[in-house]
């Protein structure tokens, strides 16, 4: 009697101890997504005094997950400026927090887009507002771009097309700012994408009906696992700079990674950003 009593208080004990480890499992994981979104804006602020269209300079953001946003937003993202502003989901003018992409809902965090729009508001006159249009998807290569494929969901170059012309609506455009090379850094690739990138700003331009539009090009991070064919992507960037003028290239090199290799870190998108806004200033 008493060698079952103590068979049955085993078993309760390990099935208690299994649920308290899946049971914690569970949490770590909902934790590490609660990291992720526990600065997220909670409300959207909507603009209901829309500037003058002579005083917004409307930019794009466009290209990959380093300018979709993967770094952690803190409390310092989410404090808008009445002359910062971009969309929601549905095309809704709002003012600016970060995260500014919302096409990647499980992966998307912080982007350049906020730290740019405050460096450049710095410069310029008080009466000017910035409008900050999100286009990029994460894990796109730049033949999907020119081919207007659909990726995850979005049509990467009619959907740009699309905030182009919501854009003019709004204001003027100033310049698109282009973080992208990462999907194409392999032996079949490199060797075609200054020649892409040539035929992508080409794209940009005619369909922005400016043909000598501003576009800034961040460089890849220097931190990868694939760090010499992300260096060749750069040195295709940097070769392809210097064919147009209106093409400027914001260096990386001494910028972190967040722990993955990958993407930039809060602190460096903070500055990656800036350093865009520098460069268009320039």
């Amino acid at each position: 009697m008493h060698k079952r009593i103590f068979i049955v208080s085993l078993l309760i004990l390990f099935t208690s101890i299994g649920y308290a480890q899946s049971d914690k499992i569970k949490s770590d994981n909902v934790n590490e997504s609660d990291k992720r979104t526990q600065n997220f804006p909670r409300e959207e602020l909507k603009v209901t005094v829309i500037p003058e269209k002579k005083n917004v300079w409307v930019f794009l953001l466009a290209g990959q997950s380093n300018m979709a946003g993967r770094g952690l937003v803190e409390p310092q993202d989410t404090i808008p400026s009445k002359r910062i502003l971009t969309i929601n989901k549905n095309n809704e003018l709002i003012y600016a927090k970060e995260p500014l992409h919302f096409y990647e809902t499980t992966a998307t965090g912080l982007d350049v887009g906020l730290s740019f729009g405050e460096e450049l508001i710095k410069n310029i006159p008080d009466s000017i507002s910035v409008l900050l249009l999100p286009t990029a998807v994460g894990g796109s290569s730049i033949t999907q771009w020119l081919n207007d494929e659909n990726f995850r969901n979005v049509q990467l170059f009619s959907n740009f097309k699309e905030k182009l012309e919501l854009g003019k609506s709004y204001g003027a455009i100033k310049g698109i700012i282009w973080h992208q090379g990462e999907s194409d850094a392999n032996k079949e690739e490199i060797e075609n994408y200054e020649k892409r990138l040539s035929q992508l700003i080409s794209n940009f331009r005619k369909n922005s009906g400016n043909n000598e539009l501003t576009v800034i090009i961040g460089e890849l991070g220097s931190f990868s696992d694939n760090n010499e064919q992300w260096k060749e992507i750069n040195e295709q960037i940097r070769a392809y700079a210097t064919t147009d003028s209106l093409t400027k290239v914001v260096q990386t090199s001494d910028l972190k990674h967040k722990g993955d290799k990958v993407h930039f870190s809060s602190e460096s998108i903070r500055i990656l950003g800036k350093r865009y806004a520098k460069k268009y200033l320039d």
